[in-house]
């Protein structure tokens, strides 16, 4: 891929990212406005006593509040954050080791001029690094780490050596954390060691999520709120969890997924889940 193609690729991504950010935040300024609506209502209900009126209203706020975290979770996920930026975070949560332990903790920042990272990618980024630098550290015979990050325009590239016993793998129950977590992004972790010499780990986590197949399209036609669903329910979301996130009643969900299930000639749950992976 070109440097223009990369640059084009980068451009179309933040002005997606912004339409989509615009879009919810107008999402959230209705919701925000019906559930205000509708304390009013209920607190100004003639037909409602003060324990009923108080009641009905918590349960309101409540749901409204579930779901504004919910909102603002996925949000997260979808906001670019410089990579130098979220590196320098990673030095701020990383300090502490150096300020009072031993370990002497050399960074090699990422070049200013490259691609953003997705919210997501940038905290599972922090994440693993800190995972992995902890089991450098549960070993207690490194007294150096280096850690440096690149990226290539698809992917961030991670590099972390230390000068330890050089005894680590990548099966190491102390590094499964990092590696589920690199697994869970499509990412790749390796670690080479050389005894009395150290262990270096590589990750690469892709910047761009993979492209999700749609293997129904070519068997029925599904609605947008059913697609919704089903994605959903392929991640093992139960009903009310899908019903939180999209804004809808339960009920709705049991609606969708009885369609779906009629529709695409399946008999459970899983069937359905399958269809999509």
């Amino acid at each position: 891929m070109t440097d223009f193609e990369q640059h084009s690729l980068s451009s179309s991504s933040i002005r997606r990212l912004h339409q989509d950010h615009t879009r919810a935040l107008s999402e959230l300024s209705d919701r925000h406005a019906v559930t205000l609506e509708s304390l009013l209502a209920i607190l100004r209900s003639s037909r409602l006593d003060d324990r009923a009126a108080r009641t009905m209203a918590i349960d309101a706020a409540a749901a409204a509040l579930v779901q504004l975290r919910v909102t603002n979770d996925q949000q997260r996920d979808t906001v670019l954050e410089p990579v130098v930026g979220a590196f320098a975070r990673l030095q701020s949560d990383l300090r502490p080791l150096e300020r009072f332990g031993d370990l002497d903790v050399q960074f090699v920042e990422p070049p200013a001029t490259g691609r953003a990272l997705p919210g997501e990618v940038a905290r599972a980024a922090r994440a693993i690094v800190r995972n992995s630098v902890l089991a450098i550290v549960g070993d207690g015979a490194a007294r150096r780490v280096r850690i440096q990050w690149d990226c290539d325009g698809l992917n961030l590239l991670i590099g972390i050596r230390d000068d330890g016993r050089g005894h680590l793998s990548a099966r190491d129950e102390v590094l499964r954390p990092a590696a589920e977590h690199v697994v869970s992004l499509n990412g790749e972790l390796s670690v080479s060691s050389t005894e009395g010499w150290g262990s270096a780990i590589e990750i690469r986590l892709p910047l761009d999520p993979p492209a999700v197949p749609e293997p129904l399209a070519e068997v029925t036609e599904l609605s947008a709120r059913e697609r919704e669903v089903l994605r959903l329910l392929a991640t093992g979301s139960r009903n009310q969890e899908i019903a939180t996130s999209l804004g809808i009643s339960a009920n709705t969900v049991k609606f969708h997924v009885s369609n779906l299930l009629r529709k695409t000639g399946t008999r459970s749950r899983a069937e359905l889940a399958a269809l999509v992976r």
